[in-house]
């Protein structure tokens, strides 16, 4: 079986595995590029396995011209970059010691041993640069299924890195087929070593929940995570009931998932944005879909205008999931006049200043909020307290 995409065809690509076939050393594409491809998925960043060692990379770089960044270059890896484009070349390694995220690795000429010490078995998926696909582990056939598969022992390959547990899931939402369940041993293993969690730092966490809760449907692995007891774990008090009828309103909008709307589904709990180390612009937007989810009314214009349009179909969403039952009629031509509305007085329209001048616009503004935008200026400063009228 061969692969056929145009980013494995591209000039940048071949000439990376020219630099080091023409040296004779092995290259092989794997991972996510690998997996993305054979799925049809788009595929984001590349990365080569070979059996040259660090340093000859380095040196066959310089050689050539290519700029390269040891960015991990005691685990092997060494970055390459053409045209702006970064590519990682790590050699083919095997694990020596293994404990919590860091490992102690040899460095082989195996491709088998290198096959051994990756994740899942759809991860460890090689192509040769001609497209020539090797499967050392019949990961393809896990592929083609959506089964997700740790390689080997699920509990020696979580042991070895605990954030597996949140990959297992993540990938399960990304990949899994949707009418099976997930692999029983896999579940069984992340189950039995949840309380290794606790050694990951909170942006890995974070960033692994992101991508799963962004997944087309991430229904069935958030539920099979709080059956476990792992989302309770690094989200207490999270409730993911409500996230397949989110789902299924988000589909019957035409709205693409969006983690915050899901994050925002399953409750309120600790302070999320800081457990998840979410960046300040993440946490503005979940802070948002939450503070569109309380205003009263259930008004989409009113939370679009307060909050945003994105906010407002996400409080909608969420809420209708809640209540189990659809978007509201009209809900997109509500969000956009409310997210169009502008307040039509300011300041000096009224003869006031100080406390008394934001006290009375609050006012006015509540009453067109409350008329539906449709109160205009002199409207409004006719409805101004006396004190407060302006020539």
């Amino acid at each position: 079986m061969r692969l056929g995409d145009p980013w494995l065809a591209a000039p940048r690509t071949q000439a990376v595995c020219a630099l080091l076939t023409e040296a004779g050393h092995a290259a092989y594409l794997v991972g996510g590029c690998v997996r993305n491809a054979l799925l049809g998925a788009p595929v984001a960043d590349i990365d080569l396995a070979t059996d040259a060692l660090p340093q000859a990379v380095l040196a066959l770089a310089e050689a050539a011209g290519v700029k390269a960044v040891p960015t991990g270059i005691g685990h092997g890896t060494v970055t390459l970059v053409l045209d702006g484009q970064p590519f990682e070349v790590t050699t083919f390694r095997r694990d020596v010691e293994t404990f919590g995220r860091h490992a102690v690795v040899a460095f082989s000429r195996d491709i088998a041993e290198d096959a051994a010490r990756r994740d899942f078995t759809m991860n460890a998926l090689y192509a040769k640069p001609d497209g020539t696909l090797v499967d050392p582990l019949g990961g393809l056939p896990d592929l083609r299924a959506g089964r997700v598969r740790f390689v080997g022992a699920a509990e020696a390959r979580i042991a070895e890195d605990y954030l597996r547990i949140l990959r297992f899931f993540r990938f399960h939402a990304w990949y899994g087929h949707p009418e099976e369940g997930l692999d029983p041993e896999g579940l069984a293993a992340c189950a039995e070593g949840r309380a290794g969690l606790a050694q990951l730092s909170r942006e890995r966490v974070g960033a692994e929940m992101t991508r799963l809760l962004a997944a087309p449907d991430s229904a069935p692995a958030l539920a099979a995570m709080a059956a476990t007891g792992i989302l309770g774990t690094v989200l207490p008090g999270a409730d993911p009931t409500a996230i397949a009828a989110l789902v299924a309103g988000e589909r019957a909008l035409g709205a693409p998932p969006r983690w915050q709307r899901r994050l925002a589904a399953l409750g309120r709990g600790e302070d999320w944005a800081e457990r998840l180390r979410l960046s300040k612009a993440d946490a503005r937007a979940l802070a948002a879909s939450r503070a569109a989810l309380d205003e009263p009314g259930a008004a989409p214009a009113r939370a679009a205008y307060r909050h945003g349009a994105e906010a407002a179909r996400d409080a909608a969403l969420v809420r209708a999931a809640c209540e189990g039952s659809a978007p509201p009629e009209g809900l997109e031509r509500e969000i956009a006049r409310g997210a169009a509305a502008v307040f039509p007085l300011r300041a000096a329209d009224l003869a006031l200043d100080g406390r008394a001048l934001g006290a009375e616009l609050r006012r006015l503004e509540a009453l067109w909020i409350e008329s539906g935008f449709r109160l205009d200026a002199a409207a409004l400063r006719n409805l101004a307290e006396p004190r407060a009228g302006g020539g």
